[in-house]
């Protein structure tokens, strides 16, 4: 099991167990496909001229799957047609970030396959390129298990072969290598 990122005269670095490795990579294909599955673009009314040159617009409507409303919010939750023109403007480039801090956390990863551990190096680009995606990876999985502040009592009562337990254990594994990159930053 990895002991969590440390840092090394400006180098960011975590040893991952290929189990871990392999864990992390699933989760984020996942989060990919996720993050793909439902990305709106629609052609921009022929009087908006700024819609024109942006391009790539998406839907001014939230998304309907619960894991992609967390990722992707509405920036003014009082105001239904400004959220509905700055998604239109933004939910595009958003998505397309997400999967590409994803895409660097995968290259990073390296392939446990003819080893039992992984030693990850960061710079300080790919350092946060990981604290996105591991805050993807962590909201996605606690809005599916329904994860709420102070319930830790709840999951430590379900029984040890109950899947929900397991995946809230992975939960919380991310929330501690999260932190220990944090940490490695400061």
């Amino acid at each position: 099991m990895t002991s969590g990122f440390r840092s090394r005269r400006g180098v960011i670095t975590a040893t991952l167990a290929a189990e871990e490795v392999q864990l992390v990579r699933g989760l984020i294909g996942e989060l990919v496909e996720l993050v793909r599955s439902e990305t709106p673009i629609s052609a921009p009314p022929p009087e908006d001229t700024l819609a024109a040159l942006v391009g790539h617009l998406g839907s001014t409507e939230p998304p309907e799957d619960e894991v992609l409303a967390r990722l992707f919010p509405s920036a003014y939750a009082d105001d239904e047609e400004a959220a509905g023109d700055f998604r239109r403007f933004t939910e595009y480039g958003l998505r397309d970030g997400k999967v590409k801090s994803a895409e660097t956390v995968l290259e990073s990863l390296g392939d446990p396959e003819y080893s039992d551990q992984v030693t990850v190096s960061l710079n300080a680009e790919e350092a946060q390129c990981w604290l996105r995606t591991l805050t993807d990876l962590r909201l996605a999985l606690g809005t599916r298990l329904g994860v709420e502040e102070d319930d830790e009592d709840r999951w430590a009562s379900l029984p040890e072969e109950d899947r929900r337990r397991q995946v809230y254990g992975v939960y919380v594994w991310l929330g501690w290598l999260q932190e220990s990159l944090v940490s490695a930053l400061w």
